[in-house]
């Protein structure tokens, strides 16, 4: 019987829908219990469900769709039948149940059984009972397809004019989702809907019309120009201030369409902004004066004002819609309005609320410009070190959006803007690495003035060993180590660069930053080697008569000295001396022992990388011992040299080559090669390759470990010799930190005196970095950042930022939002401008009609004398009677060739019109007397 119909027992034990809920509440939510509780009530369900019982049935019905609810039942579309059985019950209340259930699990587009209550719900439309109708109403506008609005269009036809006005409020409502599904009810139910906006209907079916057309109007707002007139009327007279909001929102989308109406619409909307308590229809006349009005300045005016009332109150929901509102007038050009109200708007700064923090974070970054972006990014990373982090990070985020806009348009120093970005990424709360990653090697490529600075910034990121514990920041640090490699050339240590690159806490970076680094290195290794060799090959007329030769040691350092034209350029004080055969023996060495063990990594990429600067290294080793070997042996490995001499001129050729913007479409523009499907289905690979096993393998290595045995290190150390004294600019972090690690660092005679300890050194403090300004940011802002200052002379000129000829950066034009038309907006078009054809028509043939009543007398009696000669007697002779024949004869003849004539003129004419009235739609207009 578990799986029959339920017996009399099981009707008269029945569980009610409260037994259910009580057992649910007992059960902890997602324990075992609760499950079996849910499966254990959903068999009780299918088995009561099959009840002929109208009242079992109502009741397993009701806990099905209880628990369809709540999402323990996820699929009942197996009750989707007992849904239609039900809904022919006489009783109202299971009649509920049912319509209820369909409402909630029936899906139009899927369910099959919904056709099977088109008969049903029409019976329901006609019942007398108003509750029923209602039911019916709501459940089509719930599950409604396109053959329910079909079948179901004319019964609605006739709600809409019924005296019982809870049903009809109900009808209009449910049209909007039958014009969905059927366009055509468009052309039956239009005329009824316009109907009900007249001023005497009763104020809830005027809401609910003034809401279906602010539905429309959404769409496609022009096809409702025409009904602009009585849209106005209830703007003037209506009193109801939900009426109000939706008749604003319609005319916030039809003045834009139609300018001469905002000219109507302005002063009553001012009018009740001013009057109205109410605050909800106040933003509403806010908004729609701010978007489609504000080229009427005194309305602006007026709209500013409300807002300021808005940013006073002590509601945080109407100081949330006041910045709101103050957004809309900065976009729409009018940052006078902002200006007006920035202490209020800095003081939400500080605001409990996140969303009014973020909105007034948005407006001030809004008034930022070239002269004032560094005061205000300066006085909001000192408000942002203060903040909490989730602020903090938004802080952040909106700076670096800012000052990106249309390729750094409002950035002038962009010397000023890499440090700051350097100084960014140190910010504990600086989650924001992957944008500062991008925009370092973004201008990079696209600033050349820049890149000097941008090493320097690279080099204090790449040298600081405590970073690397922050994941957040490895993006910032792959960046430094790409443009410290990219642009080694205008570094002022190279060989410090490469011992940052390779210091032992590289391991603490993902593999990704670490082939970074890896790479950079290898760019760092082949600029010393290029560098070297041309400095020994003996081409002194590409050199300063003070490095024709190795010994020669220049008393200062040289900046801007170029390297046999080959655009490498020593900078920033370097010493070109220190490219001796015993300081690049060291700097191999170095790279040596730290990318040995990498060789043979699990990681791919870790591991191609460190091998081919490992090969390079096994290549370029006969070139720089050749000068400590005896001549006979020398002999025998020049040729070696002279070809490894040759790959690192082609590497350093190759990577020498400067890289630039890449566009946003340039893949677009690649054609796609003959053959080539991409969008192929590729699901019938798993059958093809499906026998195929690749091995797996814990560890995958194509090279063994190198190790470096006793002999080759004391070996690399009698080639070291001593340095010079380190700059100051270099005694940073690094210099700490290879006191603790110097096995892998460069040697020097500082360094066997040194202690070897574990302990890292601590973080750079950012605080002490801050800006030590007195005050409060209101006062800072609003008095130095916020103030329209006439742009003062720039002594130092702009650097050229690269742009790309696709109008990269480009901010889009604010543009009239552009509709397409659909169904719904032709067919209301066709209804509209058929009443107006047929209005005029009845127009011009009642003018005619009093034309021929307003005739003289004398004129009637000439037309009847001119007819009463067309009439002749039958008594005549017989010869005038066959010559009256003749007569008429010709006379049919002739008035058939003129209707036939007049037929042609008149189809011509309706064709005429046909158009005329095709142009006429594509173009509503609104009645004279509004405008």
């Amino acid at each position: 019987m578990a799986g029959g119909a339920p017996s009399l027992m099981d009707s008269l034990f029945q569980r009610s829908l409260d037994d259910i809920i009580r057992g649910l509440r007992l059960c902890p939510p997602g324990s075992d219990s609760s499950s079996a509780f849910i499966s254990r009530s959903l068999d009780e369900i299918r088995r009561e469900i099959k009840s002929t019982d109208p009242q079992m049935k109502a009741t397993a019905l009701s806990k099905l769709t209880y628990l369809h609810s709540l999402h323990a039942a996820d699929d009942m579309s197996w009750a989707a039948f007992h849904s239609v059985e039900l809904s022919s019950s006489a009783a109202h209340s299971h009649k509920r149940i049912a319509f209820l259930s369909a409402s909630l699990s029936f899906d139009p587009s899927t369910t099959d059984v919904i056709l099977l209550l088109t008969h049903q719900l029409r019976k329901d439309l006609s019942s007398p009972n108003v509750h029923d109708v209602s039911l019916a109403l709501s459940t089509l506008s719930s599950i409604c397809n396109p053959d329910l609005a079909r079948d179901l269009t004319p019964d609605l036809f006739t709600l809409l004019t019924t005296t019982k006005l809870f049903v009809r409020k109900k009808a209009i409502a449910a049209v909007l989702r039958v014009f969905e599904q059927y366009p055509d009810a468009v052309r039956v139910c239009f005329k009824r809907i316009v109907e009900n906006l007249e001023s005497d209907v009763d104020i809830e079916i005027l809401s609910a019309v003034v809401g279906l057309f602010c539905e429309l109007t959404v769409k496609e707002p022009r096809s409702y120009l025409p009904l602009a007139p009585q849209f106005y009327k209830i703007l003037v007279d209506c009193r109801n201030n939900w009426v109000l909001i939706k008749v604003v929102k319609i005319f916030a989308k039809l003045a834009p369409l139609e300018p001469r109406l905002g000219k109507r619409v302005v002063e009553p909307i001012c009018e009740h902004m001013g009057r109205t308590g109410a605050k909800s229809f106040a933003f509403e006349c806010v908004r729609t004066i701010v978007t489609s009005l504000s080229e009427y300045d005194s309305a602006v005016k007026l709209a500013v004002g409300k807002i300021r009332e808005f940013l006073l109150d002590d509601d945080p929901n109407l100081k949330y819609l006041g910045l709101q509102a103050l957004a809309i007038v900065a976009h729409e050009k009018n940052m006078w309005a902002v200006l007006e109200n920035k202490e209020l708007v800095v003081k939400a700064l500080s605001d409990v609320d996140v969303n009014i923090k973020l909105e007034a974070l948005r407006l001030v970054m809004s008034m930022v410009s070239e002269d004032n972006v560094m005061e205000i990014c300066r006085i909001l990373i000192t408000h942002a070190l203060k903040s909490d982090p989730e602020f903090c990070d938004e802080i952040l985020g909106f700076i670096l959006l800012t000052c990106a806009r249309n390729v750094y348009d409002v950035v002038f120093d962009f010397d000023w803007y890499v440090s700051f970005l350097g100084e960014m990424a140190r910010i504990p709360h600086c989650q924001r690495g992957r944008e500062i990653e991008i925009q370092l090697v973004d201008i990079g490529m696209r600033v050349k003035d820049a890149r000097a600075q941008l090493v320097n910034v690279a080099r204090e990121l790449v040298i600081d060993p405590a970073l690397f514990g922050n994941p957040f920041i490895h993006p910032v640090l792959a960046a430094a180590a790409w443009i410290s490699g990219e642009y080694i050339e205008l570094s002022r240590n190279p060989f410090e660069l490469m011992e940052a690159l390779l210091q032992p806490r590289t391991s603490l970076l993902t593999p990704s930053v670490r082939g970074v680094y890896i790479q950079s290195a290898f760019k760092v290794l082949s600029f010393c080697l290029y560098s070297y060799l041309k400095l020994n090959r003996g081409d002194a007329s590409s050199y300063p008569s003070a490095l024709t030769t190795d010994e020669t040691v220049a008393s200062e350092p040289l900046s801007d000295t170029e390297l046999d034209n080959q655009d490498m350029v020593i900078t920033h004080g370097m010493m070109p001396h220190n490219f001796t055969r015993e300081s690049i023996m060291g700097l191999v060495n170095l790279v040596e022992i730290n990318l040995g063990p990498l060789a043979g990594s699990n990681e791919v990429e870790i591991q191609e990388r460190a091998s081919n600067v490992l090969g390079l290294i096994k290549l370029i080793k006969p070139k720089i011992i050749l000068g400590c070997l005896d001549q006979s042996e020398g002999e025998k490995i020049k040729g070696e040299a002279k070809a490894s001499t040759e790959i690192i001129t082609l590497i350093f050729d190759a990577l020498s080559e400067e890289l630039g913007p890449v566009s946003l479409n340039s893949q677009e523009r690649v054609a796609i090669p003959d053959g080539l499907v991409l969008k192929e289905n590729l699901d019938d690979l798993e059958a093809i390759c499906g026998d195929i096993k690749l091995p797996l393998s814990t560890s995958f290595s194509l090279v063994k470990h190198q190790l470096m045995d006793g002999t080759r290190i004391s070996e690399c150390q009698s080639h070291k010799e001593e340095e010079s004294e380190p700059s100051t600019e270099s005694m940073s972090l690094l210099a700490e930190h290879r006191k603790r690690h110097g096995l892998y660092y460069l040697g020097g005679s500082e360094n066997k005196e040194m202690v070897i300890s574990n302990d890292y050194p601590p973080a750079h403090d950012p605080q002490g970095k801050a800006i030590d300004e007195a005050g409060d940011l209101v006062k800072q802002l609003t008095e130095q950042s916020l103030v329209l200052k006439k742009k003062p002379n720039q002594v130092k000129p702009r650097p050229v930022v690269v742009k790309l000829d696709d109008g990269e950066g480009l901010s889009a034009a604010a543009k009239t939002p552009e509709f397409k038309a659909d169904l719904i907006s032709g067919a209301v078009q066709d209804v509209l401008l058929s009443n107006e054809t047929t209005s005029s028509t009845s127009r011009s043939k009642s003018s005619k009609k009093k034309e021929m009543d307003n005739l003289p007398e004398s004129k009637n009696n000439i037309i009847e004398a001119d007819t009463s000669t067309l009439s002749f007697p039958g008594s005549g002779r017989r010869k005038q009677h066959t010559h009256g024949k003749e007569r008429k004869h010709q006379s049919s003849v002739k008035n058939k060739e003129e209707r036939d004539h007049k037929d042609k003129q008149k189809s011509k004419h309706k064709s005429r019109q046909r158009a005329d009235g095709a142009l006429a739609a594509q173009s509503p207009v609104i009645p004279d007397f509004l405008l």
